[in-house]
């Protein structure tokens, strides 16, 4: 088996870019460009590349944040749910985004993005919820919580989306 080195540095980088600019985001709750990277990496590299991205980046930041480190079972279902957006990365390459015309692509990018966002906060707020109960009023406060991050990445998706287009067709060219 033949090891990519470009491909194991690159996803090196985007997982340290989420740790970084989760640091950066830190002062604005539940807004941060988590979410557009992994997306990211997932339509770029493939689905394994887009879950190893998630996979080390949120287990680097809910291990080594400002606020201290996770509960277990909270880094688990944060790491868990943020590898989805990586698979949902490949999976929006994988349709036929290209023929869309920008209009379409604009309402795909904000679905996605909410798709990659609820994804993320489902697993999260059931766990904290089942752990530090009761149940509903905290799984509810949780989900409503999350909408903080839902509008954020409704703008963050289509706004970012020509850097993505950008990278995409960079490395179209480049493995050539």
């Amino acid at each position: 088996m033949s090891v990519n080195l470009r491909l194991i540095t690159r996803i090196a980088l985007f997982a340290a870019l989420i740790y970084v600019l989760s640091w950066g985001t830190s002062y604005f709750p539940n807004v941060n460009l988590v979410f557009f990277i992994v997306f990211t990496a997932g339509f770029l590299w493939g689905a394994v590349a887009g879950i190893l991205v998630g996979a080390v980046g949120m287990g680097l930041w809910t291990t080594f944040n400002p606020y201290g480190p996770a509960a277990f079972s909270i880094m688990l279902a944060q790491v868990g749910g943020i590898t989805l957006s990586g698979l949902t990365g490949f999976f929006f390459r994988k349709s036929r985004w290209s023929e869309r015309n920008k209009k379409t692509l604009i309402t795909s990018l904000v679905l996605v993005a909410v798709v990659c966002t609820c994804l993320f906060y489902l697993p999260v707020n059931v766990i904290d919820a089942w752990i530090y109960q009761p149940f509903w009023p905290r799984f509810i406060t949780g989900m409503l919580w999350s909408l903080v991050s839902v509008a954020a990445n409704m703008i963050i998706f289509p706004l970012l989306f020509p850097v993505t287009r950008y990278l995409y067709d960079r490395e179209r060219i480049s493995s050539w």
